[in-house]
């Protein structure tokens, strides 16, 4: 038993289980249906169920020896990497154009944070006032509307345990749809509105070109897969994030900090003589590793807490908190600020704080373009949330 149990234990080992969640995650989201499509989300959908799974049958014994299923924590390692990994590159491939086209469209996509931001936090606390709803449980389900982890952790900081769970529960309960819910809406528009994608993206491409200045000097690099500018980008992300402002006790975070310094990076390209750029296919590849990884992380531990938190009432009000400010958002791009319809629904992925969406979104409008928009509104919607869940339990 000795040899089996060895083999056993390879493959439910983190790095298996891990795996093995992505390559059956991908099988699920390359289904399309009706030209729709899971994507790369449907490993999240993979990863809750082996969740949910573990939960109820933590461990179990083949011929005497116990097999473990669950490891939360590991799991979580992955999501942090993943974070980084997407939104540095998502940071680098918006870097070159983001400074050098800020202009009165840019405050558009300010405003669109605060909006969409702000419509979730009416949402919520009209659950509190005129349902009654617990506000530990609602600013869970806020955060995880919103697919907001640094919401959810500065909110329950140094506030008691029981709103500290409630929060928690009510986060695992509404993360589901407001993951889903923004990638089947980024999909699902255009095709409502019978939308040109390839006549859309031509003009948008178009729309979007921007002189970027060549270095007066010759440039180096130092590995040839342009490994060290981006592993450099992400370590300056996480100082950045890492910082916090005196008083409010607020820091930007992983996700924050890492989209600055891709931003940085990608803007500036080189330091003196040291070329700091990164090939496209590379950022493609971190962009969609990172996602993958982000949503490992996220669903096990997920999964593990949904069903038993779960209560009809609290999923649709979740639903209510990641919806009606998508819907608001967009309307307000589309008939105030007359984006175009990737910047709307590139604006909408950021407002709503939602990676897996941005990955959808690349996906149905087959430019890395939209990236723009997302990491215009994304820091304004990231200091929003945390802000109101805060307000949220100081009410």
């Amino acid at each position: 038993m000795t040899y089996f149990g060895g083999v056993l234990d390879s493959m439910f080992s983190l790095i298996f289980l891990a795996f093995m969640i992505m390559a059956l995650g991908y099988l699920l989201g390359g289904i399309h249906i009706k030209g729709v499509s899971l994507g790369s989300a449907g490993v999240l959908l993979v990863a809750l169920l082996y969740g949910i799974l573990a939960h109820y049958v933590p461990s179990f014994s083949v011929g005497g020896h116990v097999i473990e299923l669950t490891n939360p924590a590991g799991f979580k390692v992955f999501s942090n990497i993943g974070t980084a990994l997407f939104v540095t590159a998502v940071g680098y491939i918006a870097g070159p154009k983001f400074f050098r086209t800020m202009n009165r469209k840019s405050l558009s996509y300010i405003v669109m944070g605060l909006a969409v931001i702000g419509t979730a936090a009416l949402t919520a606390l009209l659950l509190v006032k005129g349902f009654g709803v617990d506000k530990g449980m609602v600013v869970g389900l806020l955060t995880g509307g919103l697919t907001s982890t640094p919401g959810l952790s500065a909110a329950t900081e140094g506030v008691s345990e029981s709103v500290s769970a409630a929060a928690t529960a009510g986060y695992g309960i509404s993360y589901i749809y407001g993951v889903l819910g923004v990638v089947l809406f980024v999909q699902l528009v255009p095709r409502f509105m019978k939308v040109d994608i390839a006549k859309e993206r031509e003009s948008f491409i178009a729309a979007g070109q921007v002189t970027i200045p060549t270095p007066k000097h010759k440039l180096f690099k130092l590995d040839p897969l342009d490994f060290f500018p981006f592993f450099l980008a992400v370590g300056v992300g996480v100082i950045i994030g890492s910082i916090k402002i005196p008083g409010i006790n607020f820091s930007l975070g992983t996700s924050g900090g890492t989209l600055v310094s891709g931003l940085l990076f990608g803007h500036f390209r080189h330091i003196g003589k040291l070329d700091l750029t990164v090939g496209k296919n590379q950022l493609n590849v971190f962009r969609e590793l990172g996602l993958v990884f982000f949503l490992v992380g996220a669903g096990v531990p997920g999964g593990m807490n949904f069903i038993e938190n779960l209560r009809l009432e609290y999923f649709l009000y979740g639903v209510l908190l990641t919806t009606v400010p998508m819907v608001v958002g967009f309307l307000l791009a589309k008939y105030v600020f007359k984006l175009s319809i990737f910047n709307n629904l590139g604006s909408i992925t950021g407002g709503m704080t939602s990676t897996p969406a941005l990955g959808a979104l690349i996906s149905t409008a087959g430019t890395d373009e939209v990236a723009s928009a997302y990491a215009a509104t994304y820091p304004v919607a990231l200091v929003s949330v945390v802000l109101a869940a805060k307000l949220l339990l100081m009410i």
